[in-house]
């Protein structure tokens, strides 16, 4: 086992790609672990049994190649440790071959499909005979496994008498993009020079849904998906951007080879549209070797892989794309499913009609709607908290009947009914970057975005192979308003879900079974929380009534627990009052103590501002006018609107203030400057 005096195994790519993610420190030391300068007994063994391996070379000209070699089970052997032979046709059409000589580098992968088992060796080629290789090992280490999809091994077609002929070109064929466009899965092959002016070449494996790799004319983009951390692959390409790529069709023995050059995108809206990428890499295709049938092995289709299953596509990452274009416009959506959660509860599962697609948005946020409702001067803007987490295939609002508003859409839409809607806002909003186990505090419908950060933080943990656990507690007054109950017990059921929940009742019913229907009757408070949870280092989420968040906040603030830890939202007309930490964020501006004049420039309206006018939007409405909002109380952002000249402050502080730029009308008022009262140009 290597320890802290052994030479790091990362190259400068590995570790720049490493510390941007954050963990080149903990990287440092689980590769010390786990890549070795030899192969350990069982990967000598694993290697003895395959019938094929991926191989990774380089041409005389610099130009990487990703092949596969085949041959009866035992045609790779390891006579010691350091050292692998395969002994197996090496065919001279095969545009890996040109590199397959005594010195140079080459990278290798053993990989069982029906499996998932893996190994890489990344080593460099000692003999080579007509039909006979031997290899030295310089690294040898696992590969990751999650996107490889299962196949199963079917009898070996035997080789036809004439072998059809090889292709060679500049560009794709129309039958190259089809083949690329089925694809689940390719091989890549890259290389960097190291300082010793040595070659150093790995061969690596790529996953996903069927057309993972858009193709456009001879440019490929692929998502990059979370993997091992190694980055291998990118690491390489970042210090040399030449890549070769092998695509087989599994049913026919078709081999497709491309050489070409590659960029890197490490972020950016589009890799935020393609559900499960972290990064996206672009090939420029330069070569093409077509060889018809030429591996005689073929595979039969089993089943994805669970990973790949939890990526998205390239139709799925364009409309999200479209949709981003919409973020500030009111779209139709159809209501496409209706569930009864309670007698007072109802989800609407909602689609965009417009062919835009679904936008994105970040668990904990709510999604405003406009209705038009009889009898009424001006539509009603009300905003509910989607219930759906991000990674879900569908957009669900969860309504209580208490109101207007919900009493409409309680009584008044079926199954494709259409409604107004805007893209998702507010300021709760969960971090799916932080590890700290995450507690959750909902009573009544405040369920709502907190099922949104749990589905989503299992998403993730899935993912990612991590374990961030979370602790949620629910409150209701009575077991009939304990909503999603079986959604919850369905999200409880595997063995090593790292979630406890604590189901809390005011006021349970004389039928109500304790340990069945609900954990605990009383109230959530702090001393509760000190009762229940472990003591560590959690991010609290909160949503509730008015009451139940104010004095849950201020408990956890006597507890000395950062104001930025606790992440609350309270529906109704009340804010919550933030104390201590919170305050060193407030505005120094004060608010104008004399008369402001105010522009409307939209309308062509102007008013005068004065201490006793109220906020800016009771200014707006007493001039005629009707400003979107919805809650008043700077919660929702309904009311966010562009300043064009001028200063404003806010009474009393919202959850989030906008953008430099913007005011919420329905808190903000002008704000006193040292130079005297400026006229507020608002694009109202």
């Amino acid at each position: 086992m290597s320890d802290a005096n052994t030479p790091s195994p990362w190259h400068l790519g590995e570790k720049q790609l490493q510390a941007r993610v954050g963990v080149a420190e903990q990287m440092e030391v689980f590769g010390r672990k786990v890549i070795r300068d030899h192969l350990p007994e069982q990967h000598r063994a694993f290697y003895q049994q395959l019938p094929f391996i991926l191989m990774g070379t380089v041409s005389p000209e610099g130009l990487p190649w990703a092949g596969i070699l085949a041959g009866e089970p035992g045609f790779a052997h390891s006579p010691t440790a350091q050292t692998l032979r395969l002994e197996t046709h090496l065919d001279a059409d095969d545009p890996c071959s040109s590199g397959l000589t005594a010195g140079k580098a080459i990278g290798l992968l053993g990989i069982e499909l029906h499996s998932r088992r893996r190994n890489r060796v990344n080593g460099r080629i000692i003999r080579r005979e007509h039909d006979h290789l031997e290899i030295v090992v310089e690294q040898s280490f696992g590969n990751c496994p999650q996107y490889i999809q299962l196949r199963q091994l079917q009898a070996a077609k035997a080789k036809p008498h004439e072998e059809l002929p090889v292709e060679r070109a500049n560009q794709l064929s129309p039958a190259d993009q089809a083949m690329i466009s089925r694809a689940d899965t390719f091989f890549v092959a890259s290389y960097i020079e190291q300082a010793n002016g040595q070659l150093a070449v790995d061969v690596s494996h790529r996953g996903g849904q069927a057309g993972f790799v858009r193709v456009e004319g001879n440019r490929l983009s692929i998502p990059d998906f979370a993997g091992n951390l190694h980055f291998n692959t990118l690491g390489n390409l970042l210090l040399n951007p030449r890549a070769g790529l092998l695509f087989i069709d599994f049913s026919s023995g078709d081999l497709l080879q491309l050489s070409g050059t590659t960029e890197l995108v490490l972020e950016g809206q589009e890799v935020q549209a393609f559900q499960g990428a972290e990064r996206l890499w672009h090939v420029q295709v330069e070569q093409v070797v077509r060889r018809p049938a030429s591996l005689h092995l073929r595979w039969h289709f089993a089943d994805y892989s669970p990973n790949s299953l939890m990526t998205g596509s390239w139709a799925e990452a364009q409309a999200r794309l479209a949709a981003m274009d919409l973020q500030q416009q009111w779209r139709p959506w159809q209501v496409v499913r209706i569930v009864e959660e309670s007698p007072s509860v109802r989800s609407l599962y909602l689609e965009p009609s417009d062919g835009a697609g679904m936008p994105s948005f970040i668990a904990g946020q709510h999604m405003a709607l406009r209705l038009n409702l009889t009898g009424q001067p001006r539509p009603l803007i009300r905003t509910y908290s989607l219930s759906s987490a991000p990674s879900d295939r569908f957009m669900r609002i969860s309504v209580k009947r208490e109101g207007q508003a919900s009493t409409y859409l309680h009584e008044h839409l079926q199954v494709g009914s259409l409604l107004e809607g805007r893209a998702a806002q507010g300021h709760l909003r969960l971090d799916t970057e932080q590890r700290r186990p995450l507690v959750l505090l909902a009573a009544g419908i405040g369920i709502t975005p907190l099922l949104s950060m749990l589905r989503e933080t299992l998403y993730q943990n899935r993912r990612l192979r991590r374990h961030r656990t979370v602790w949620l507690i629910q409150a209701a007054r009575s077991a009939s308003e304990l909503i999603f109950r079986e959604e919850l017990a369905d999200l409880l059921q595997p063995g090593d879900t790292p979630l406890h929940m604590l189901r809390v009742l005011s006021q349970p019913e004389a039928t109500a079974r304790l340990e069945h229907d609900y954990d605990l009757a009383g109230h959530v408070d702090v001393a509760l929380l000190k009762a229940w949870l472990p003591w560590d280092d959690y991010d609290f989420y909160l949503c509730g009534p008015g009451a139940f968040t104010q004095n849950l906040y201020d408990g956890l603030r006597e507890l000395n627990i950062s104001d930025q830890r606790i992440h609350a939202e309270s529906f109704g007309p009340a804010s919550l009052r933030r104390s201590g930490d919170a305050l060193n964020s407030a505005p120094t501006l004060s608010p104008a103590t004399v008369a402001v004049p105010v522009l409307f420039q939209r309308s062509g309206k102007e008013a005068r501002w004065t201490p006793n006018s109220g906020s800016l939007l009771e200014l707006a409405e007493s001039r005629g006018l009707s400003p979107e909002f919805s809650c008043r109380s700077g919660n929702c952002g309904t009311c966010k609107t562009p300043v064009l000249s001028g200063a404003v402050t806010y009474l009393h502080q919202p959850p989030e203030q906008p953008a430099d730029g913007h005011a919420l009308l329905c808190c903000a008022v002008p704000a006193a400057t040292a130079t005297g009262p400026h006229p507020l140009v608002l694009d109202l």
